[in-house]
């Protein structure tokens, strides 16, 4: 089976939002404190000058995923930090091209710095990377009961959807309490 065709860009773009502002100096989701702000730019651009924006995102998904999976990880399913071994292997041969352009990435990433306010929603509108439906449709939805995970309602297949909504789930997490969104994998 073929894996499906995804943005690849606009997937890592998502995670870099959710990784940025679940950081320990906006939402506190995960132990990472401003490490895709300034003080981890500045950290990092000596040892890496071409490419510490990169080394950056990283490091805080692998923190955010960790984190994720000690709050929950059920079997069989999809997060925004781990979808399937194929989108996650087709993800990681993305990255030697993202590096290699990584001009092209300033910008985003300078944006990313700058980001004060813990609220996902109004981080993910300003960098345009959801619509309001979405938002509406995670309106609707409901965190389980102890508040730890947000089912979505349907499978996940792979789609550019799947993982935006994987992504704006997380905008039902409160301040210091994280709620991680997960979907049922179709296959």
């Amino acid at each position: 089976m073929n894996a499906p065709r995804i943005d690849f860009d606009r997937l890592l773009k998502l995670r870099l939002v959710v990784a940025r502002v679940g950081e320990m100096d906006l939402a506190k989701w995960w132990n990472t404190s401003g490490q895709l702000g300034r003080f981890g730019a500045v950290a990092l651009r000596r040892g890496f000058p071409r490419t510490h924006y990169f080394a950056q995102a990283k490091t805080v998904f692998a923190v955010a995923g960790q984190r994720c999976r000690e709050i929950f990880d059920p079997p069989k399913c999809a997060t925004l930090w781990y979808l399937t071994e194929q989108i996650e292997d087709a993800f990681d041969e993305k990255w030697e091209g993202w590096l290699d352009n990584y001009a092209a990435w300033q910008g985003f990433f300078k944006e990313l710095e700058i980001i004060k306010d813990p609220n996902l929603r109004n981080a993910l509108l300003s960098f345009d990377l959801i619509s309001k439906e979405e938002l509406e449709a995670i309106g609707q939805m409901r965190r389980t009961a102890e508040n730890r995970a947000l089912p979505l309602p349907k499978l996940f297949y792979g789609t550019d959807e799947d993982i935006t909504l994987l992504a704006v789930g997380f905008t039902k997490s409160e301040l210091g309490s994280l709620s991680v969104p997960y979907a049922q994998r179709a296959c």
